[in-house]
């Protein structure tokens, strides 16, 4: 619902700048700088997405972690998306989102929210866990006490072993001859 409102209120917004905009210079001039600005931003979209990729290749074969290429990507396709919709206001923010000082920020916030998500997920989950085993009337994994005793074995306890068994050489087919008889 908030997202629904939130894209209600941009959507206002982003039509009264432009008639804002169309008063102050006119149709004409406002049309010329919605093609411009979508015109610089796929060409930037385009740039950071080539080098965002090779990043990525980059950290591949390195075999480490891709994680802020895949953030950048993520990024970067949603300023594609805002570039693409008719906007003064959205262009500016998918301009933004293109720069890579921009995306350094976003990124940082983008990884606290998810550790967030995910640390909130893990608690919900251990909670759950929990109340189930409770509802059966059993302890938590970890609550479990079993009885036993522990029986430790000793060189002084094993048999002594006598080594291997030791057996007669075999003889191999090589070394008779065809009629049966030893080769010398």
């Amino acid at each position: 619902m908030q997202i629904l409102a939130l894209l209600l209120v941009a959507g206002v917004v982003e039509l009264a700048v432009l008639v804002a905009i169309g008063q102050a210079i006119g149709v004409l001039p406002t049309i010329g700088l919605l093609v411009a600005a979508a015109v610089l931003g796929s060409w930037l979209l385009r740039w950071q997405g080539r080098r965002t990729l090779q990043e990525f290749r980059e950290a591949t074969r390195q075999r480490r972690p891709p994680e802020r290429e895949l953030s950048d990507g993520v990024l970067i396709a949603a300023a594609g998306i805002l570039i693409i919709l008719p906007g003064f206001l959205s262009d500016v923010v998918g301009l933004l989102c293109l720069l890579p000082p921009v995306r350094a920020v976003l990124r940082k916030r983008m990884l606290r929210a998810a550790e967030r998500r995910s640390k909130a997920m893990q608690d919900q989950m251990w909670l759950h866990t929990q109340q189930a085993y409770r509802r059966q009337g059993a302890t938590a994994p970890g609550g479990d006490v079993i009885d036993g005793e522990v029986v430790s074995v000793t060189e002084d306890d094993e048999p002594a072993a006598a080594g291997p068994e030791l057996l007669p050489p075999q003889r191999s087919a090589q070394a008779e001859r065809p009629d049966g008889r030893p080769r010398r």
